[in-house]
């Protein structure tokens, strides 16, 4: 029998790789390597991809989804932080023999997704996230959706849950709003722990997020919409008259009551009673009792 380091790596479980090739996952990073090819295998066949798609991976890691998915597509670019994986995951993709595989070496929060989708978007975009970057890469996809057709992600299923919560309940915040307003939100799998090494202290979801398919509304100002939504959830406690009029987009009280009547919303009631048509029918009456000059927030979530 061959020595372990003269075997294709990824003919190994994760836990054989991470010794053979004296790697801990690094918490900082908030790394959870899917366990087996199995659950890769499981994953990729889930998020329902097809051959003409072009596909970007974030948090590649050890190339377990990376093999599985590109089979499946034109195309797959996989994106991996850790410097340290770089030289092993090259090796995975070249021992594959998959030929449409670029290994990239980036940090997902700052590479220019304009640059990842080329002269050919719009992309689909899949990935094993770090959690300790989920709600911010979120926010980063919804943000450049013009070119992202669909997003299949593994998320805490905590954070799964508030995605896809219902007005009224504890659930429903900031992040509810923002992605419910852009994507049409699917489950697709449930993973317990012991999928992952190490095991997280949590169960996660295989979420679909399909911009295609999202609601289509169209505020006067999105940059205002977002910025409403994140002032109403920034004193969730307070009314929605209060935490229009403190929660910094610069209104006067008498401005955040007109917005309101203009909207046909009760100024006693809490951002979390609102749905998504309700804050952008808001963040429109926002815009013409300001005169549009609030069109010129903020332009990232």
């Amino acid at each position: 029998m061959s020595s372990p380091g003269r075997q294709k790596p990824h003919a190994f479980s994760t836990t054989a790789l991470l010794k053979a090739f004296d790697l801990l996952p690094k918490k900082s990073m908030g790394q959870n390597f899917l366990k087996d090819a199995s659950t890769a295998r499981e994953i990729a066949l889930a998020a329902g991809l097809e051959k003409t798609d072009r596909v970007v991976e974030i948090g590649a890691g050890l190339g377990a989804l990376t093999i599985a998915v590109a089979p499946l597509v034109e195309s797959l670019v996989a994106v991996e932080k850790d410097f340290r994986l770089m030289d092993f995951l090259q090796k995975v993709v070249d021992d594959s023999g998959l030929g449409n595989v670029t290994v990239v070496n980036a940090d997902a929060l700052k590479i220019d997704w304009r640059e990842m989708a080329g002269e050919n978007p719009p992309i689909t975009v899949i990935g094993n996230l770090p959690y300790n970057i989920s709600t911010p890469l979120l926010f980063k996809v919804v943000e450049n959706r013009s070119i992202i057709k669909r997003a299949v992600f593994l998320f805490q299923k905590e954070l799964a849950q508030r995605m896809a919560a219902s007005p009224g309940g504890k659930d429903y915040g900031r992040v509810s709003v923002t992605v419910q307003y852009a994507a049409a939100i699917r489950p697709l799998l449930h993973l317990g722990p012991g999928k992952f090494i190490p095991e997280p202290a949590v169960d996660s979801t295989l979420l679909e997020l399909d911009f295609e398919r999202g609601p289509h509304l169209a505020p006067k100002s999105e940059a205002l919409f977002y910025d409403l939504v994140r002032a109403a959830f920034s004193r969730r406690r307070k009314t929605l008259k209060n935490a229009l009029a403190k929660g910094g987009l610069g209104l006067l009280p008498k401005q955040a009551d007109d917005a309101l009547q203009r909207a046909g919303i009760d100024p006693s009631l809490r951002a979390e009673t609102l749905s998504v048509a309700l804050f952008v029918r808001l963040a429109d009456a926002v815009f013409e009792v300001t005169g549009g000059q609030k069109s010129d927030f903020v332009k990232e979530l």
